[in-house]
């Protein structure tokens, strides 16, 4: 298998932590590691994988090429701009159908906790396997433990398994879901969390991406007529319009399964996310690095060492950095990302 990391993400929802040139994914989120080595490392460890990649922004690569370990120089894709999930993917496969146009090839975010490695490199078995035997699209759906909100989700048909595999037909993808709706997908138990991996075979792909979004297929094999001459693709890639694989390919085709997996699974997507998968103390409070917290609960401090102080309060996210400081309700972390938006309104660029 081919592996590609998707890692050209902006993380906005992590600032003040979250830079341009520093975005989440190059992070110490969880552990001694970035995010975006962990799933190096995590990939490097699976039987079955090949080669790495890494898809990411063209201001990036040079950083990642420095501090990332396990991924050859030029296994890593350096996109001209950010174009959202769906061009990433395809000018990937471009790259890797130079190589083998019939490789299998997988797709992770860059920035995901997984725990339970022999549980994941299962589900990639079984995933592989469908993708070979189905010529199918496959994807990664994890068993829901309680009902989320911050998740999408994906239905399956139960009474449709695949032999002696944990895969089954796909019967359509949700967004987002209301806390009732989401309580209602996790009682019928035919609906799991969509973690946003993907496995299928490389021409596979390109047939479906030309079926479903040919004007994105036809760019992305002029690009590639560029690959292979070593030839710049830049005015060809500033042409095409951004889109999700989610929306522009999953959502449309018809021959899509989904391995049913149970490994612990976070896309550690808010500062709530990563105060969840952490332990906290008996108050709920949780103070990563130097600060008090006294008469309040269920409060996340987060600083390189800059003495933070919370008075009664709860439910508080503090994020200190050596030029800002994030203060928010738990109930609003979704909403940093304006901070950011304001910032680049008033071009606060020594800020972002």
């Amino acid at each position: 298998m081919h592996s590609v990391i998707m890692a050209g993400g902006s993380g906005t929802r992590f600032w003040p932590m979250s830079r341009k040139n520093k975005p989440k994914q190059l992070l110490k989120i969880i552990g001694d590691q970035t995010m975006l080595q962990m799933t190096v490392d995590r990939l490097s460890k699976c039987k079955k994988t090949d080669e790495i990649y890494i898809s990411t922004r063209k201001d990036l690569s040079d950083v990642i090429k420095k501090v990332i370990m396990g991924v050859k120089s030029n296994n890593i894709i350096a996109e001209p701009s950010g174009k959202n999930t769906a061009p990433c993917i395809g000018l990937s496969a471009m790259y890797i159908s130079k190589v083998d146009g019939e490789a299998v090839m997988g797709i992770f975010p860059a920035d995901h906790l997984i725990v339970g490695h022999r549980s994941f490199e299962k589900a990639l078995n079984h995933a592989t396997k469908t993708a070979i035997e189905k010529d199918a699209l496959v994807t990664i759906g994890i068993q829901p433990t309680f009902p989320s909100t911050a998740y999408g989700y994906i239905q399956f048909d139960p009474d449709s398994r695949v032999d002696n595999l944990d895969a089954y037909p796909v019967r359509t993808f949700a967004e987002k879901p209301h806390i009732n709706t989401a309580k209602r997908f996790l009682k019928s138990e035919d609906f799991l969390w969509n973690a946003g991996i993907f496995i299928w075979k490389v021409n596979v792909f390109l047939d479906e991406l030309g079926r479903h979004m040919p004007e994105l297929s036809n760019q992305l094999w002029k690009i590639g007529k560029r690959i292979e001459s070593s030839k710049t693709y830049t005015d060809i890639w500033s042409e095409i319009e951004p889109e999700s694989i989610d929306y522009g390919l999953m959502e449309k085709a018809k021959n899509i399964y989904v391995v049913k997996s149970s490994f612990r699974w976070n896309d550690l997507g808010s500062w709530n996310a990563v105060y969840d998968v952490l332990p906290k103390r008996k108050d709920g409070n949780l103070v990563r690095g130097s600060g008090l917290v006294i008469d309040g609960s269920n409060n996340f401090i987060q600083n390189d060492d800059r003495f933070t102080a919370v008075i009664g309060l709860d439910n508080v996210v503090v994020i200190s950095t050596d030029d800002a400081t994030l203060v928010v309700n738990k109930d609003n972390v979704e909403d940093v990302r304006k901070v950011v938006e304001y910032l680049n309104k008033k071009d606060r660029q020594d800020l972002l």
